[in-house]
């Protein structure tokens, strides 16, 4: 397919990581193959996820079609953005309809983006996972590769101010090894071997960030932090979530 504005995109955005001197390391790259389909499944703190979790496949030489919520798509800036870049719309009304556009992308070889929390983790671990996933690695026939983001929610993330101009700001992006599912397998417990991989990634790019602070609002309470717990967290959406209903 034509990439018209994947690339550009890509050039404006390692642009202003230099001007803004952000620290970015990849690990793991290795894991991403350079041809063929596979799924990558990140962890979700930032509304810039997809940026960072797109460039673990960049020394590959991949682009990443991500899934994204339908909204995006509808938003008058960021849908042709989107757009053009390929990513898959979801519908959580129809989600049938993207589990069917992801499958035909990873049966062209596209590698497919997806954020199997569904919604940024206020508690900066990883939230109870679908087997969405998983399902969709086994029907195409491809791998499936965990990745763990760490930094990326001090630049933006769910209830608290834009900082995206904020400089020398380190981000750490994990790749791990891929997984292989196949049918018959039991994809519930493929699931919970998946979490158990990306909360291990994401634990070892926590401890290994370059600054640790205590009391700070983007470390997670097990590590020093002030974040909210993983059951507080789960309140807050829970209550999130009946507001948007009854609105």
């Amino acid at each position: 397919m034509a990439e018209i504005v994947y690339p550009p995109v890509i050039g404006a955005a390692l642009t202003m990581f230099r001007v803004l001197d952000m620290k970015i390391r990849i690990e793991g790259a290795e894991n991403i193959p350079r041809t063929g389909g596979a799924v990558l499944v990140s962890n979700h703190i930032s509304y810039l996820d997809f940026i960072f979790a797109g460039l673990a496949a960049r020394p590959a030489g991949r682009l990443v079609r991500f899934m994204a919520k339908k909204e995006v798509f509808d938003h008058r800036i960021s849908g042709p953005l989107m757009r053009g870049m390929h990513h898959i719309p979801v519908d959580r009304a129809a989600g049938a309809s993207a589990f069917g556009a992801a499958l035909k992308s990873l049966k062209s070889g596209e590698v497919v983006g997806v954020f199997a929390e569904a919604t940024i983790s206020r508690s900066f671990t990883i939230k109870d996972i679908k087997n969405g996933a998983v399902r969709m690695a086994v029907a195409a026939g491809v791998p499936m590769i965990p990745i763990a983001l760490w930094g990326t929610q001090r630049l933006w993330t769910k209830g608290r101010p834009r900082k995206l101009t904020q400089r020398h700001v380190p981000v750490t992006i994990l790749v791990g090894e891929p997984m292989n599912p196949k049918r018959g397998d039991d994809y519930d417990a493929a699931t919970v071997e998946l979490r158990t991989r990306m909360a291990e990634l994401l634990d070892k790019a926590q401890r290994g960030y370059p600054q640790i602070p205590q009391g700070v609002w983007w470390q997670p309470r097990h590590l020093g932090g002030t974040a909210p717990t993983p059951e507080e967290a789960a309140e807050m959406d829970a209550a999130e979530a009946a507001a948007r209903r009854s609105s």
